[in-house]
């Protein structure tokens, strides 16, 4: 019998391509999303198939969802710090409400429960790299709290719902992923140094650019999640490219990539903002066999064609419309 599965924030950047792979396997796949910060425009190749249906709902509310579920996957939430300083309350329903909402669907259907976490929950990290028994360093109060403590308390109550009712669980630790379907405008270095570059403007740095970042390409982020989905393994996860970049050096990556002329421009560090973020995946190589392939260079001249060609239909609809 064909399995089925639920997607949460179906119609974001790491929802769409999830909704994609599943359907891919041979799943059925209900997508779920309230549309604040994700795009119907992600899924719309989606809906004329038989095995997909979408629903327009905010998990922050009591989830019903007709019919039998094999997996649940939980990746509703603003993920950038635009929209979750934008809108930090319902960030943290979501990541509170929405994730009790969701296991207790899951106990319901007798589901596997998968959580999207993050990186997040290492704040400014004091051990580097970051493997998964490093508690954090995180300011429970700052700015970035909304969204870091959302995902902290996503951690908690999952493995609550594994040890107290016996719910099948598993942990993602997502660290910085790129690809097609992210947005120019969402504030994350990738997009911004690119919407920048195909703009014309000056590359905006924030700090000195020492900090570093590493960039994993959404394909093999998404296989990661498959292959700890289906795993045994109740622990957190880190899933993330461990090949670490300066932003100072990422910066001069999209200057030669762009062919853009921009010079560089700094401005001051925000607030709690992480100085290093490097995967420890010794666990993902060793219980999933899985780790990278797709190189910097190769994703980012991926990401950067499809930029170009959605900024370019952009501009064309702009004409249209004023024509009109």
């Amino acid at each position: 019998m064909t399995k089925r599965v639920l997607i949460t924030g179906a119609a974001g950047f790491l929802g769409s391509h999830l909704c994609d792979y599943f359907i891919a396997k041979g799943y059925r796949v209900v997508g779920m999303d309230n549309l604040i910060t994700g795009d119907l425009k992600n899924l719309e190749h989606l809906f004329p198939l038989e095995n997909f249906e979408f629903y327009n709902h905010d998990v922050s509310n009591y989830v019903h969802v007709a019919g039998s579920l094999d997996y649940i996957l939980h990746f509703a939430s603003p993920a950038s710090p635009i929209d979750y300083l934008k809108i930090p309350i319902q960030t943290l329903k979501v990541g509170s409400l929405g994730t009790h909402n969701l296991l207790g669907l899951a106990k319901e259907k007798k589901a596997r429960f998968l959580i999207a976490s993050t990186s997040e929950v290492y704040g400014d990290p004091t051990v580097h790299p970051q493997t998964e028994d490093y508690w954090g360093n995180v300011n429970p109060v700052g700015p970035r709290s909304v969204y870091d403590e959302a995902k902290r308390f996503q951690e908690a109550i999952t493995m609550a719902y594994h040890t107290f009712h016996g719910l099948e669980t598993r942990i993602v630790r997502i660290f910085n992923t790129y690809g097609p379907r992210m947005r120019l405008n969402d504030g994350r270095v990738l997009p911004a140094f690119i919407g920048q570059a195909l703009r014309g403007d000056d590359l905006t740095i924030f700090g000195d650019g020492s900090q570093t970042r590493s960039f994993c390409y959404v394909s093999d982020l998404v296989e990661g999640i498959y292959r700890l989905l289906l795993s045994d393994y109740v622990e957190p996860v880190n899933i993330g490219n461990p090949d670490e970049i300066t932003i100072s050096d990422f910066a001069d990556e999209i200057v030669k990539l762009t062919g853009s002329s921009q010079k560089v421009i700094y401005h001051p560090l925000p607030q709690d903002d992480p100085k290093q973020r490097q995967p420890d995946i010794s666990k993902a190589r060793q219980l999933l066999n899985w780790e990278p392939r797709i190189s910097r260079k190769e994703g980012l001249k991926i990401t950067y064609e499809y930029f170009k060609k959605f900024t370019a239909k952009q501009l064309e609809e702009t004409k249209l419309n004023k024509e009109f």
